[in-house]
């Protein structure tokens, strides 16, 4: 993981961005609904779970996206690149990235349509189609029903409830699902997930094959300074079973 993924404790990353507001600017809502449709009309769909007709949908998108590409994208910037820029604005350029490899749109298309939208920002969008009418529908459903990664058990969880474990420093590969600041740290199993979890695709740390899950309880002094904790604080994280050593 790079600079901006092992964040947990560092100091000296002044100023703090107290934004409350969801939404700061109008068009961060579009870019938050663009990465809804495109997760909502993903062509993994057609083995999720829930089931979805995706091939019914009358879409003229066929590529896989997820959330854990969303994160795979912000993953692989610069961290200069990646302070520098406002949180909506590391999806505008991971979406429009992904656009342009899947050759939706060539880059020269991308580069017109955008200054096009400069010059007239409040222009209206073209009204929607019947195609328009099913897709809505579909991604109404995905918000609904979503894309659950619980699976059957495929077998008996190696740790339980009280047992203490180590946290494995392994490389984390281009995307990984393992905090940094925990890693190599203690912790104690305080619960044991029912059933097993698979991951959107698999990575080469280890996940996407379903699995046990754990919640984990570490003591913050194993972790931060402490000046930075409460003394009567515990830390709580859900790991994948691959993360997971005994110590």
């Amino acid at each position: 993981m790079k600079l901006q993924h092992i964040l947990g404790g560092l100091e000296g990353l002044d100023p703090v961005n107290f934004e409350t507001e969801v939404f700061v600017e109008p068009w961060e809502q579009r870019i938050f609904g663009i990465h809804t449709a495109m997760m909502a009309l993903s062509n993994h769909l057609s083995e999720s779970l829930p089931d979805y007709k995706i091939e019914e949908v009358p879409t003229q998108f066929d590529s896989f996206w997820t959330w854990g590409h969303l994160r795979m994208g912000a993953e692989g910037m610069h961290p200069f690149e990646y302070f520098q820029l406002r949180y909506y604005e590391k999806w505008l350029g991971g979406i429009s990235g992904f656009f342009v490899d899947e050759g939706y749109i060539t880059q020269s298309e991308l580069d017109e349509r955008t200054a096009l939208f400069l010059e007239d920002a409040a222009a209206e969008p073209p009204a929607p189609s019947e195609a328009a009418t099913a897709i809505d529908t579909q991604v109404v459903k995905y918000l609904t029903e979503g894309d659950s990664p619980k699976r059957p058990s495929p077998a008996t969880p190696k740790f339980a409830v009280g047992d203490q474990v180590r946290i494995k420093n392994i490389p984390s590969g281009e995307h990984t699902r393992l905090p940094g600041h925990i890693r190599g740290k203690m912790a104690e199993v305080v619960k044991v997930y029912e059933g097993a979890f698979t991951y959107f695709f698999p990575t080469s740390d280890g996940i996407g094959t379903p699995m046990p899950v754990y919640s984990l309880a570490f003591k913050p002094a194993d972790i931060w300074d402490e000046s930075l904790i409460d003394p009567k604080s515990v830390y709580y994280n859900d790991i994948f079973e691959v993360y997971i050593e005994a110590p």
